[in-house]
């Protein structure tokens, strides 16, 4: 089985969820998709981590980091660093966190300990619906000082994620869309 079609099946299993929920971006929807309940698995993480890994290949892009909004995006940046590690490949990971801490530096990127000013990064996030939160992450790193080439996200929900981020100069790879999961 391919490692596409294994993780279909695991986010299937374990992350998409019908009834009535109430979303991020305030929207209700009858189905939810909580990625994390896949991609904190060591299965799924490995998955994941080889298959955006791919994708930033597929997209041309070669950042110098990925990373994403605290929490969907802390294993997805995790297993994309270690992925590449295991190609030889040199990928930093960066946490965006929702707001600056209020104790210490008072950051609100935490970026790995070689990651220079100015780096070429990726924002990644689990799953995508208008796009306000890969936006902020977004931002967050333009304000860090990052040179953000594009967003990827394991689930694009297709309701104007992509094109909010196009909108801003973002493009949105995904590795699946809503069609996938309901097939």
């Amino acid at each position: 089985m391919s490692d596409r079609a294994r993780l279909l099946e695991l986010i299937r299993e374990h992350s998409f969820r019908t009834g009535d929920f109430l979303l991020a971006s305030g929207k209700r929807s009858d189905f939810y998709i909580d990625l994390r309940k896949t991609s904190l698995t060591a299965e799924g993480a490995t998955i994941i981590g080889r298959l955006l890994l791919r994708e930033l290949d597929a997209a041309g892009w070669s950042p110098a980091a990925v990373g994403g909004l605290t929490l969907g995006a802390d294993p997805l940046t995790t297993a994309t660093s270690m992925a590449a590690f295991a190609e030889g490949r040199p990928l930093a990971g960066f946490l965006v966190r929702k707001a600056p801490k209020d104790h210490g530096t008072g950051k609100r990127i935490e970026r790995a300990g070689d990651l220079p000013d100015g780096a070429a990064v990726v924002v990644l996030d689990d799953t995508v619906t208008t796009g306000g939160s890969t936006l902020d992450a977004v931002r967050a790193a333009q304000a860090e000082g990052f040179q953000v080439l594009g967003a990827l996200c394991v689930v694009d929900r297709g309701e104007g994620g992509a094109e909010a981020l196009a909108e801003a100069g973002i493009p949105l790879r995904a590795l699946f869309a809503l069609s996938d999961l309901r097939g």
